[in-house]
């Protein structure tokens, strides 16, 4: 049995946000990380329901953006996909700096380019990262370099900014792939 992909589950994860209703993710690797984004969720009003042992039901109707759980985000990395995904649904997020295993310095400026581009305010203090929009607005952005982190980042913000929005420079990696396809 072959375990299904961590950076692909971690990016999805909170792409289900961006659902007004029920998804079903199969295939979800057993891993902390996974186990840590459910409960997020959680926190944030979803209702989880583990239809087997690699299978969520994740119900996002009565999800509402409010105070982050920062203790748990802190201590994963994917936690920032989760700034993409709140202010792509609800015009603002704030969510702690990545966390997670020390494998060396993880710039998130392209992540800030990518949400200025498409009209937010981003500040980033006492290691949080605010970000807020009155509305997104589909734009071109340019990656400084390939980013994977990015690449998600900017495609959770723009899904439902209007207009469209053309990222160049792009993370091509399978699990950017999955994401695009999931949305």
């Amino acid at each position: 049995e072959i375990s299904g992909a961590k950076n692909a589950a971690v990016a999805i994860i909170p792409a289900a946000l961006m659902v007004n209703g029920v998804v079903v993710l199969e295939n979800l690797p057993r891993i902390s990380d996974v186990d840590k984004l459910l409960t997020i969720l959680e926190h944030l009003g979803a209702k989880v329901r583990h239809i087997d042992k690699n299978t969520a039901e994740i119900d996002c109707r009565n999800v509402c953006f409010q105070d982050s759980p920062f203790d748990l985000m802190r201590k994963i990395r994917a936690s920032y996909y989760l700034i993409g995904a709140l202010l792509g649904k609800y015009k603002e997020a704030s969510v702690p700096l990545p966390g997670g295993c020390n494998i060396g310095s993880r710039p998130i400026d392209q992540h800030i380019k990518g949400f200025e581009a498409l009209g937010a305010t981003v500040s980033t203090e006492s290691a949080v990262v605010s970000a807020t929009a009155d509305d997104l607005m589909g734009s071109s952005v340019y990656m400084d370099v390939v980013s994977v982190g990015a690449t998600i980042n900017t495609i959770l913000a723009a899904v439902r900014a209007e207009g469209t929005t053309i990222i160049e420079n792009v993370a091509k990696e399978p699990h950017v792939v999955d994401l695009a396809n999931f949305l």
